[in-house]
């Protein structure tokens, strides 16, 4: 019998995903910290809360929003050793051949075109700011989406600015 589940409002989703990202540590200035990062040098005048206001219109993408939904609880399974193997062992250890979170986080570089790619690359190799922390494996926390995923947030928002700004 097929089950009718009620479509969730946009805002639902939005607020949903702000709660989720908060619960794991990370907040709209984390996030704006990178995003500054990544463009303060080609737009000296930008302030972080321009950048805020950039990540959020992202973040009300629902395809961002499944994307933060997503690999955020497939770390808090892994956390709760609540997966099968080898899936379990592969995101707890953040296995450097998975790539998964790495796809997931293309999907929402992937909605600002070729620049949100290269912003992605660039962010992920430096891991600056809140990423070195989401990166640090301590044992017990499993961030193998998250930092991908906040990465991925910054260079979207960073693309935004791209886009919408003249030289």
């Amino acid at each position: 019998m097929k089950e009718n589940f009620v479509r969730i409002s946009d805002e639902k989703l939005y607020q949903r995903t702000l709660q989720l990202l908060d619960e794991r540590g990370v907040t709209i200035h984390d996030i704006a910290e990178l995003v500054y990062f990544l463009q303060s040098k080609y737009f000296p005048n930008i302030t972080l809360k321009e950048c805020e206001s950039h990540i959020n219109k992202v973040l009300e993408k629902r395809e961002v929003q499944n994307a933060v939904i997503t690999g955020i609880e497939l770390d808090k399974l892994a956390e709760k050793k609540a997966l099968e193997s080898p899936l379990q062992e592969i995101i707890f250890q953040d296995e450097s051949l998975y790539g998964i979170d790495e796809i997931i986080a293309l999907s929402i570089v992937n909605v600002y075109g070729s620049i949100g790619f290269t912003n992605y690359g660039f962010i992920d190799k430096m891991k600056p700011g809140i990423l070195e922390k989401l990166n640090a494996h301590d044992g017990v926390h499993v961030n193998t989406f998250l930092d991908d995923i906040v990465g991925a947030i910054a260079a979207a928002a960073s693309s935004r600015i791209a886009h919408s700004q003249t030289r």
